[in-house]
């Protein structure tokens, strides 16, 4: 009962120490069946272990070198199942390849190249296109400029709508 103080004798704490290994449900019944207190819940006698300390010995854990139960077993399979999963060199649907192309939040368009990016060592990275096409006609830009749209559309990539303007951001220090 909740909110009523259960006072338990000294033989009954002796015997609930003694069995508190057991799994709780077990040894709340072999204690009912003992004592036959009506008073006692499986809550209140859980309760008093974990107040005096009383663990069953189980972690939870699997012990090292313990046996898994499955082992050498096969996954159990359902012919549904088979539809969706991936086959042998199968690749998702969201797969992006190299020359794939994104446009970022401020309108410019990126392309994926296939140079080592040197930020995450992955074999592709991706460059703005406009910058990317510019240098393959014109060769690389001078440090310090940068390349300004002549119609507005960031969109357009042909070399021939960038020019090369001298940087107006301050050096950072």
């Amino acid at each position: 009962m909740k909110g009523t103080r259960i006072t338990y004798s000294l033989e009954e704490l002796s015997w609930i120490e003694t069995y508190s290994s057991l799994p709780r449900r077990d040894a709340y019944v072999a204690f009912i069946k003992k004592f036959g207190r009506a008073d006692v819940s499986l809550d209140n006698l859980t309760a008093l272990c974990k107040r005096k300390g009383w663990f069953t010995g189980r972690t939870g854990r699997f012990a090292p070198g313990s046996v898994p139960v499955n082992k050498g077993q096969k996954i159990p399979y359902h012919p549904n199942s088979a539809s969706v999963r991936f086959k042998k060199g199968q690749l998702p649907y969201n797969t992006k390849f190299l020359g794939h192309e994104r446009v970022t939040k401020a309108g410019y368009v990126l392309i994926s190249i296939g140079e080592k990016n040197p930020h995450t060592g992955f074999e592709r990275r991706y460059v703005l296109k406009h910058r990317y096409l510019w240098e393959q006609k014109n060769g690389p830009m001078p440090p310090g400029t940068r390349l300004r749209c002549l119609d507005g559309d960031r969109q357009n990539t042909d070399p021939s709508n960038w020019e090369v303007r001298l940087s107006k951001r301050p050096k950072r220090r």
